[in-house]
């Protein structure tokens, strides 16, 4: 199924359909955080050709040593690609103003896409409510979703109902390892936190991680989730 996913009127403006040749690679990287090293040495690993793609699912910053790093690197690169995260949106409308922000990053969050998709994939930061279309979401919802009739860490969780029509790969929720389901792949696996950074290879269909050397910042075992 390849027909691009609908959205309401205030979100399609947001919405970004990647075309990727049939011969390359497309990887879907989890959140980063501003952990420039890890993600030098996962795209050492990847070893990207000249027509491959890496779409990440937002939170390129904040918590971790060197969001600039990972801006840069991002940006650098037209291969890499980035739906916005809720921490970039923080900055976006203005709720944060981190000391590390420089001239040139706000505008470029408010440029990133909420959503991506290719093929059948849909890319979005936190997730979809299994019981609303596209169409009935707000561009909050898509950076924020979690446990639409639960209580946040506590679940149940998005992923948990849903059955597609697209495959639809996240972050946002940490998780102790990769969410797989048919229909759902979770790729936050707290790099910050000590986890994996984590990609999956589309086409492969396999993950690619790489284990942190540092743990910039603690975290409450009750808000990193082991998927059933």
């Amino acid at each position: 199924m390849r027909t691009p996913p609908r959205f309401s009127d205030d979100v399609e403006p947001h919405h970004d359909r990647l075309s990727v040749p049939d011969d390359a690679s497309v990887y879907v990287v989890g959140d980063v955080h501003g952990s420039r090293e890890a993600l030098e040495r996962l795209l050492d690993e990847l070893a990207l050709a000249a027509d491959d793609r890496v779409v990440f699912v937002g939170d390129l910053v904040r918590k971790g040593p060197d969001s600039p790093g990972v801006i840069d690197l991002v940006r650098g690169d037209d291969r890499l690609v980035s739906v916005r995260g809720n921490n970039e949106q923080k900055v976006v409308r203005g709720d944060e103003d981190p000391d590390w922000l420089r001239e040139g990053d706000h505008d470029y969050f408010a440029s990133l896409p909420v959503a991506i998709s290719f093929d059948d994939a849909l890319v979005v930061h936190g997730g979809v409510d299994p019981e609303r279309p596209l169409a009935a979401h707000t561009l909050e919802e898509l950076l924020t979703m979690r446990a639409p009739r639960g209580d946040g860490y506590d679940g149940p969780f998005w992923y948990d109902d849903y059955e597609g029509p697209h495959r639809v790969f996240f972050g946002h929720t940490v998780h102790a390892e990769p969410v797989v389901r048919e229909h759902a792949v979770g790729l936050d696996t707290g790099c910050v936190y000590g986890g994996a950074l984590t990609a999956y290879d589309y086409r492969g269909d396999r993950f690619v991680a790489v284990d942190p050397e540092t743990t910039h910042e603690e975290r409450s075992e009750s808000k990193i989730v082991t998927p059933a």
